[in-house]
Order: structure tokens, then sequence, then C-alpha cells
């Protein structure tokens, strides 16, 4: 089951106006975005963050889910999303937590290549 989009706006919407939060369609489903970092992914209408160690002050016994097999564990944090405050907070302690984003490499034209 795919993410509904009503579900990504929820979310964009309990970040708050505060943080600069996104979501992107990535195979089919939400990346979660703040700052242009990516903090976690939005699966079938669940919420899951990447794990970090100032975030988790924010749960007493974290879910472990994953976003698609194999995938690292993420914490499944849609308990916290009820709580805009609280999601708030964590979000911003995740996304203080992670590196800054590499810088994307300028596209190279090909010679002769017709516009």
């Amino acid at each position: 089951m795919a993410t509904d989009a009503s579900y990504a706006a929820f979310v964009v919407d309990q970040a708050g106006p505060r943080l600069r939060v996104r979501v992107g369609r990535m195979f089919g489903e939400y990346a979660l975005y703040v700052d242009e970092k990516v903090v976690g992914f939005l699966c079938d209408n669940r919420t899951l963050l990447k794990p970090t160690d100032a975030g988790r002050e924010f749960f007493e016994n974290p879910e472990i889910g994953h976003p698609y097999p194999g995938a690292k564990d993420y914490w499944v944090a849609d308990d916290v999303v009820e709580e805009a405050p609280r999601f708030q907070d964590l979000l911003r302690v995740t996304a203080a937590a992670l590196p800054a984003p590499k810088p994307r490499k300028a596209k190279t034209k090909t010679p002769g290549a017709q516009p």
C-alpha cells in the first residue's frame, strides 16, 4: 500500500511553518526532508525516521521499521507525529544530527547535443 498524498500533507502540516520541511516522491513513497536533509521516509502511511542519538530521548522503546526490504533500521514515529510540538522538536534534533547533503554535480552538456 503506497502512502496517500493526504498523509504526506498531514505530516508536513504537523511539522509546522518554522522548519523547512518538504516531502519528495521517491520509489512510489515519500522522502521526508528538513533543510534539504533526508531525515526519514513516509511509507505505507507510516513515518520512519533515521535513528540518531539526539532523537532517542523522544522514544522509550522505539519500534523499528524499514522503508523497503533490506533497508537499515528506522524508527517508527507515528505516535510522535500526532503531537505537533514534540514532532517538530524531533525533526529539529534529527536534522541537526545528520550531515549536510552532498552538493550535486553540475550536469555537463554533451558536445553537439541538441537542446
